[in-house]
């Protein structure tokens, strides 16, 4: 029986390896950082404050398999997200809704536009801009531009460098209208936060006798390359689930791959509230992108609370990568990894950065358990 060496102690590593351990293999999970959880990390500061240190994480999910998997190792607290837009100082409800709308425009306006979208569109239902953008009715297309301007377009400057028609239509359509008053950032039927936060969620996950977990230690600096196969300190008798950069992992055969990275500046107020909801993004001003306040997620009331503000930039040496970036481009540039990765077949792929591609965390997790059951039916 083949040992198993998982490459990252985040959410899709620690998924994996539980699957694996539950089989009966060994299996070593070899962490960079000195914390496992990747960055759903968290811990409670000197004010009993969950503080979540590389920005919010919000699990939410359709996937019922995913959600009963993940109940294993957690109990859960329901929460429904809610974020608002500040849009010239104004806050309304981000994904742009119907009160958006009455908030934004004149009365006559507003139910004109309300008007039209009820007929064509339907209540409840939601809209990609870009298809606003193209209505015949130039109301609607004032009205689309609009959102455009003032909630996509500048935020999706700061967040990833680039003008949104530069970015896959991915990047547009995940933040749709809503023709309704639903003013909850996701509408999946399971929505909640960990009890006792993420990082002990994954270090439950990771509990298992056939799990050894060594944190602070550079897996690249024990795997080597032979003809097919990749080894981990000489053993080519593995299978190597990675879930870092595979252009890191393969040296920079090609281009480096870009990505964006973050800046955080937390806040400590002498208050119980800062803001009126868990997140508040920046659509129209600021450098940062948005500010998250912690006690609105999970936490107890206090007479303190602690926000952050997010600053997106490019990813240099000794940054974290964060987001791949949604450019064809750059999807082109990693295919030519991927192929080279597709040379060795004892190495697996997992997660975010090893697939360069944005994924939630309900994704995550449904991902590892899909490659696990591939593996073992192989």
């Amino acid at each position: 029986m083949k040992n198993i060496v998982v490459v990252g102690a985040g959410l899709s590593g620690a998924v994996i390896a539980r699957l694996f351990a539950e089989k009966g293999f060994s299996v070593k999970v070899v962490e960079k950082r000195d914390t496992i959880a990747g960055n759903t990390y968290d811990y409670i500061d000197e004010n009993g404050i969950r503080i979540q240190k590389y920005g919010p994480h919000i699990f939410h999910t359709n996937n019922k398999q995913v959600f009963e998997f993940l109940s294993q190792y957690t109990e859960w607290e329901k929460y429904e997200h809610r974020v608002l837009g500040n849009i010239n100082g104004k806050l309304v409800p981000v994904p742009f809704n119907l009160t958006s709308l009455k908030e934004t425009h004149s009365k006559e306006d507003a139910e004109k536009i309300e008007e039209i979208l009820l007929k064509e569109i339907g209540f409840g239902k939601k809209v990609p801009i870009l298809q606003l953008k193209q209505h015949s009715e130039p109301l609607i297309r004032e009205f689309a531009e609009f959102v455009y301007q003032n909630v996509f377009y500048t935020y999706t400057k700061k967040q990833w460098g680039f003008k949104p028609e530069e970015l896959g239509s991915e990047v547009m359509n995940r933040v749709p209208v809503y023709v309704s008053t639903e003013d909850r950032y996701f509408t999946d039927e399971y929505q909640y936060q960990p009890t006792d936060g993420f990082t002990t969620m994954v270090q439950n996950i990771l509990n298992h006798p056939n799990i050894s977990v060594e944190l602070g230690v550079d897996a690249l600096q024990h795997v080597t390359f032979e003809q097919n196969k990749i080894a981990y300190d000489n053993d080519t008798n593995i299978d190597l689930i990675f879930t870092g950069r595979l252009d890191e992992l393969l040296n920079y055969a090609f281009e480096p791959l870009p990505y964006r990275s973050l800046n955080f500046v937390f806040e400590t107020h002498n208050t119980d509230s800062y803001q009126p909801a868990a997140v508040v993004n920046y659509t129209t001003s600021e450098d940062f992108t948005r500010i998250s306040e912690f006690t609105k997620f999970c936490c107890k009331p206090t007479d303190k609370t602690v926000i952050v503000k997010e600053y997106s930039k490019q990813c240099e040496e000794g940054d974290i990568p964060y987001y791949p970036i949604p450019k064809q481009e750059y999807q082109s540039q990693y295919e030519k990894y991927l192929n080279e990765a597709n040379k060795f077949d004892n190495l697996y792929l997992l997660g975010r950065l090893a697939n360069y591609k944005y994924i939630n965390m309900d994704i995550a997790v449904d991902l590892a358990i899909k490659l696990f059951e591939k593996i073992i039916n192989n």
